[in-house]
C-alpha cells in the first residue's frame, strides 16, 4: 500500500472511531505494536492533515461563532489560511481558493488566531444570515498544498424567535410560557438573552431563555441574544382589532354573490371565525376562515355581522356590519323612473302643439283680405322692421288732393 493511500485511510477514519470510543483529543495510535510506527495525537507529526473540531456549528443572527481545526505537516508550512466555496465569484480564479479575511463581505468581522501552535481558530462576529456556509482551512509548504475534499465545518445562521404556550386567557390578557429559541437549529447553552416589551428591554425579566407570566393584548414581546440587541427576534403579539370588508359585484341584491372579509395584524398568524348577531351566546360560528361568502344573497341574510380574530395570545372582535338587501328601494327607484317617463313628455307634447297654434295664426293674419283696397299694404308697428318696397307700395298724395279734403271752416 501506497503512504498517500494510507494516510488517507486514516484522515478519513481514525477521527471518527477515537470520538465514538470517549477518547477525546488525546490518544496514541499504534500501528502492527510497533513502536516506530507510533505517535501521540490524532495521527502522526509525519502526516500532512487538517482536521476540524465540529463538523457543524449553528449559530444566531448578530452573534459571533469560533471555527476551529488541527493541523500539521512534515514540512514548514509557508502560508496557511481560511476560505469558503461559497465565495468563489468573488474570486480572481474561482478554482484558486482565496484568503476569506481580505474578503468586504467580511471586513472588520474575521479574526484568525492560534490558542494553539498547531489549531487555528476563524472567528466571525456579527453573524448575518448570508454568512451560511462551509468553511475550510488550506495550508502550503515548499512542495505541498493541502486540497483534501474531506468535508470541513458547516455554519449555519439563523434568526431568533419566540415561541408561545398558552396556560390561562381572560378578556384583556393571557398566562403564557415563552421561549427565545432558534428558527432552525439548537443554539448554544448557557447563553443570555434580553427581553423586550413594545420595544423596550424588560430588565424585571430574567436573562434566561424562558420566561412565564402574564402577556396583556397591548404587549409585543421579543428576544435577543445579550450584547446583540440591535438583532432582536420579531415580536410576537395578540391579534389587533379586525377591520371587515365587503365585495359585491354592485348594489347587494336577491341572488348577488357577497362577501364578507376579516383581517387582523398579528404574530403569530390570527384565525378567524364569522358570526351574525342574534342575541344567541352560544353560536356557532358560520365560517372558519378568513371570509364568509354568500353565493345567493336572500332578504333573511340581511343583519349584523361580525368576525372574531385569535392566536395563543388572545382575541378581538371587529366592529358590527350591516348587510342588508337593497330590492326595496331598487324597486322604489325603478317605479320613479317610470313615472318620469310618462309624465315629462306631456309638457313637451302641450308646448309643441302651443307653438305649432302661433305659427298657424301668424300664418293667417300676413295674407290680405279678397276685397282689401289695391294699393294697400299692413305694416309693423316696429319701424325697424318696415321695408323699402312696402313704402313703395304707397302711392304719393297729391296737394290739391289735400286741399279738396280740407273741411270749409
Amino acid at each position: 500500500m501506497k503512504k498517500e493511500q494510507y494516510i488517507k485511510i486514516l484522515t478519513n477514519n481514525i477521527k471518527q472511531s477515537a470520538e465514538k470510543l470517549g477518547f477525546g483529543h488525546q490518544w496514541t495510535f499504534q500501528h502492527d505494536n510497533d513502536p516506530k510506527h507510533s505517535k501521540s495525537g490524532v495521527l502522526g507529526s509525519s502526516c500532512n492533515r487538517v482536521l476540524y473540531t465540529d463538523r457543524r456549528i449553528c449559530a444566531p443572527k448578530g452573534s459571533s461563532v469560533n471555527i476551529s481545526s488541527n493541523y500539521n505537516s512534515y514540512e514548514n508550512i509557508t502560508s496557511k489560511f481560511w476560505f469558503s466555496s461559497a465565495l468563489s465569484l468573488h474570486w480572481k480564479n474561482p478554482t484558486l481558493p482565496e484568503d476569506l479575511s481580505e474578503d468586504s463581505q467580511f471586513a472588520d468581522r474575521v479574526q484568525v488566531f492560534e490558542t494553539e501552535r498547531v489549531r487555528s481558530t476563524l472567528r466571525i462576529t456579527d453573524l448575518r444570515e448570508s454568512d451560511s456556509a462551509e468553511y475550510c482551512f488550506k495550508f502550503k509548504t515548499q512542495s505541498f498544498e493541502w486540497t483534501s475534499s474531506l468535508p470541513a465545518t458547516t455554519l449555519t445562521v439563523t434568526a431568533l424567535q419566540v415561541g408561545v404556550t398558552r396556560i390561562l386567557a381572560n378578556q384583556s390578557s393571557t398566562y403564557a410560557d415563552l421561549v427565545c429559541l432558534s428558527s432552525s437549529c439548537i443554539t448554544a447553552h448557557g447563553l443570555s438573552f434580553t427581553w423586550f416589551r413594545n420595544g423596550e428591554t424588560n430588565s424585571s425579566w430574567p436573562e434566561t431563555t424562558f420566561y412565564k407570566g402574564w402577556i396583556s393584548l397591548e404587549e409585543e414581546i421579543s428576544c435577543a441574544f445579550r450584547g446583540h440587541e440591535q438583532f432582536p427576534s420579531p415580536p410576537v403579539y395578540a391579534p389587533k382589532v379586525p377591520s371587515v370588508l365587503v365585495t359585491s359585484s354592485g348594489e347587494i341584491l336577491e341572488n348577488s354573490s357577497v362577501t364578507l372579509t376579516c383581517s387582523s395584524d398579528a404574530n403569530p398568524e390570527a384565525k378567524y371565525a364569522w358570526y351574525k348577531k342574534n342575541g344567541d351566546q352560544d353560536v356557532q360560528p358560520l365560517s372558519n376562515t378568513s371570509q364568509l361568502v354568500f353565493s345567493s344573497f336572500q332578504s333573511s341574510d340581511s343583519g349584523e355581522y361580525y368576525c372574531v380574530a385569535e392566536n395563543v395570545l388572545g382575541k378581538r372582535t371587529s366592529k358590527l356590519l350591516f348587510v342588508d338587501m337593497k330590492y326595496k328601494s331598487m324597486m322604489v327607484i325603478n317605479a320613479i323612473r317610470l313615472a318620469l317617463m310618462a309624465v315629462i313628455p306631456i309638457p313637451l307634447l302641450l308646448f309643441s302643439l302651443w307653438m305649432s297654434h302661433c305659427r298657424k295664426k301668424a300664418t293667417l293674419s300676413s295674407t290680405p283680405e279678397p276685397n282689401e283696397p289695391e294699393g294697400t299694404a299692413e305694416i309693423e308697428s316696429d319701424p325697424d322692421n318696415i321695408s323699402t318696397s312696402a313704402l313703395n307700395s304707397i302711392p304719393a298724395v297729391k296737394p290739391q288732393d289735400i286741399e279738396e279734403q280740407e273741411t270749409p271752416v
